[in-house]
């Protein structure tokens, strides 16, 4: 595993996806948002191992495609107690399964369909790998923020209660001003602390996530950011954009080798034919050449078990299709409708932050000049941090909101990728 982002090469060119393809990995100056999903792409572990299983489908395919092989039988007999005038006896035997050539092309269908699939399957992945690294640096970032918030707020908070012990200790103010100071001190404190936690864990996900090790250097630089997204035109393309999604087109995919597969087991239900030509030679001497055919027939079985399971196995698939469909049309129109809303509450919470920093900055000078209580000053700055955590909080939802929806609309493909065709 590798013990550093610097020493792995990523050539831009070679990743399926616009954004991707187009930007310069430098993990030099630390890694942006989008150099950490093209390094997700092109490291990630579970990545690797579905390139691997579309390797094992392309030849699945071309085996698929290959005729089948004639078959030669050679018998030989010795006289043990016959005349002088005997001699060894032999058949030849060459045969060929006619039916199997003639089930070859919905073999091969099959085979070829499967392959897309897997194709489109492993681009869909991608695409949530990339999603999730997205996620993964969003939370890293705003969790960094919130902490430059909550350190300086400790440090007053500190300041304040080591002033109020004094105070007490004069006989100043009672215990239970105190007490209030405590209280707010150990809040920000847990906060702090769960943040950390989080924060770890969030870095630990994303190390598995690019296949870095654990202790693996990995310095986040930039804000995240996502391309602007216009709902109407969402609304207005989505049955096109949707259509494109790699994992609906690995369900039809799916369909269409299924589809193939039940019109083999239809095929298969009339007799099966092996033709073949004999040459032999009996122990008297005497030459023969014959033709030979295998018929099954078709009285019991007829197939009819296969082609139950083949036909109710499409139904099934076609199904699973139809419930992903109407379930990424639901999604999307939550996540659209959720947008607005996120955007509105940000832009009241960023408002209301601009206000309380106004306050507190005179509030602030009051505080210096002595013409303003500690508490009420504590009290102010505190509320401007709480305002201020709401805002990042809401940014980070805003962004994971566009993300998500982003995922939901599929991967923006270059011209010449196509989810169904091989890379």
């Amino acid at each position: 595993m590798p013990q550093s982002a610097a020493g792995i090469v990523i050539n831009p060119v070679g990743l399926p996806f616009q954004r991707l393809s187009s930007h310069v990995f430098n993990p030099a100056d630390g890694l942006d948002m989008d150099e950490v999903a093209m390094l997700a792409v092109a490291n990630n572990p579970q990545l690797k191992q579905a390139r691997d299983a579309l390797g094992i489908a392309r030849a699945q395919s071309f085996a698929a495609g290959l005729l089948p092989d004639p078959q030669l039988g050679v018998t030989s007999d010795h006289p043990t107690n016959g005349t002088p005038s005997n001699t060894n006896a032999f058949n030849l035997n060459l045969s060929y399964d006619v039916s199997a050539l003639l089930l070859r092309s919905s073999r091969k269908g099959a085979a070829v369909a499967s392959e897309q699939q897997v194709n489109a399957d492993l681009l869909w992945q991608e695409w949530q790998v990339v999603s999730q690294a997205r996620l993964l640096f969003t939370k890293l970032t705003a969790q960094d923020a919130l902490l430059q918030q909550l350190r300086p707020a400790r440090a007053l908070l500190v300041d304040r209660y080591r002033r109020s012990q004094q105070a007490l200790a004069a006989g100043n103010v009672t215990i239970d001003s105190v007490g209030a100071d405590l209280v707010a001190l150990q809040g920000i404190e847990r906060q702090i602390s769960e943040l950390e936690r989080s924060r770890l864990q969030n870095r630990a996900g994303l190390d598995a996530l690019l296949g870095l090790a654990s202790n693996a250097p990995l310095r986040l630089t930039g804000e995240p950011s996502v391309a602007p997204i216009d709902a109407a035109k969402v609304r207005a393309g989505l049955e096109q954009r949707l259509d494109q999604r790699p994992d609906l087109q690995a369900l039809r995919d799916g369909y269409r080798s299924q589809e193939e597969k039940f019109r083999g087991a239809v095929l298969a239900q009339f007799p099966a034919l092996n033709v073949g030509l004999t040459r032999a030679r009996d122990t008297s001497g005497l030459y023969t050449m014959g033709f030979g055919l295998t018929l099954s027939l078709p009285i019991f079985n007829r197939n009819r078990g296969n082609i139950a399971i083949e036909h109710a196995t499409r139904k099934k698939l076609f199904d699973e299709y139809q419930n992903r469909l109407n379930s990424a049309y639901s999604e999307v129109a939550v996540a659209l409708d959720n947008l607005p809303l996120l955007q509105s509450q940000l832009q009241q919470t960023r408002h209301g932050v601009a206000e309380l920093t106004t306050v507190a900055q005179r509030a602030e000078a009051a505080y210096h000049a002595g013409n303003l209580a500690a508490p009420d000053y504590v009290r102010l700055q505190t509320a401007l941090l709480d305002k201020k955590t709401e805002a990042i909080n809401l940014q980070e939802a805003l962004m994971e909101q566009q993300i998500a929806l982003e995922t939901l609309l599929g991967p923006d493909l270059p011209e010449q990728t196509n989810p169904g065709s091989g890379r």
